[in-house]
């Protein structure tokens, strides 16, 4: 009995400690995912029944924790798997940490605890995929035609960038004016005052199948939006955006 309880335990602390790293980095990993790599984080109790020394149960912990980040989360490259398992080890010092300040011990009293910190976990899990949903929402694939260039870059439908210059919805990305079209300059306000945007016409837009043939282009080295090359126009929402 004192296995299975051990074995439950350490499953419903890994699959916290996994949920906790997911919601930290946003990694959006299902649930399935979640519940294998702290059912491989479980087999743990293995090392009840090995003679080991110290050296030789740090490897197998250090095994056991990559295997799990990496069914989790799976591989996409090498600094992504890294900073995942870094982070990993952070969340679990520190509720290891919790679990000593309340002397919690393998044991009913810990099942407890620990099944009323995971709805709470989850709630705050189910909560944040909602946010990143909402988010992802806003961002769409587009096709910017200038002369006999398309530009196929990802754009970000900001409520904030009502900008227009003579009939025309200015969108802006951060990409360097390459182009030999004519500079037409938009004056726009900002917190210190009145600025001008470089801009030039483009022949037409296209955001998710939708074209809009009335846009300037703007450039500006201060738009950074995670993702986004480019920063759409809030009269673009609503035209099967």
């Amino acid at each position: 009995m004192y296995i299975e309880v051990l074995f439950l335990f350490n499953f419903l602390l890994d699959f916290l400690l996994l949920m906790t790293t997911n919601i930290l980095l946003k990694r959006r990993a299902k649930i399935f995912n979640l519940i294998i790599g702290a059912f491989i984080g479980s087999l743990s109790i293995i090392i009840l029944f090995l003679n080991i020394n110290s050296l030789q149960l740090i490897i197998l912990k250090v095994y056991l924790s990559i295997l799990m980040n990496l069914f989790t989360f799976y591989y996409k490259n090498f600094k992504y798997t890294i900073y995942n398992i870094l982070v990993f080890y952070l969340v679990s010092i520190s509720i290891g940490g919790f679990l000593y300040l309340f002397k919690l011990n393998f044991g009913y009293n810990s099942l407890i605890i620990l099944f009323i910190l995971c709805p709470i976990v989850i709630y705050i899990y189910i909560k944040q995929m909602k946010m990143l949903e909402n988010r992802k929402n806003k961002y769409y694939d587009v096709l910017i035609y200038i002369g006999n260039k398309t530009l196929s870059l990802t754009g970000y439908l900001d409520s904030g960038n009502s900008l227009r210059h003579k009939n025309n919805m200015v969108i802006i990305t951060n990409l360097k004016n390459t182009f030999s079209k004519k500079v037409i300059l938009v004056p726009y306000t900002t917190i210190s005052g009145t600025a001008l945007l470089e801009c030039i016409k483009v022949k037409k837009v296209i955001v998710n199948n939708t074209v809009f043939d009335k846009v300037l282009l703007g450039f500006s080295t201060n738009m950074n939006i995670e993702g986004a090359e480019v920063l759409l126009n809030k009269e673009m929402e609503g035209h099967n955006c």
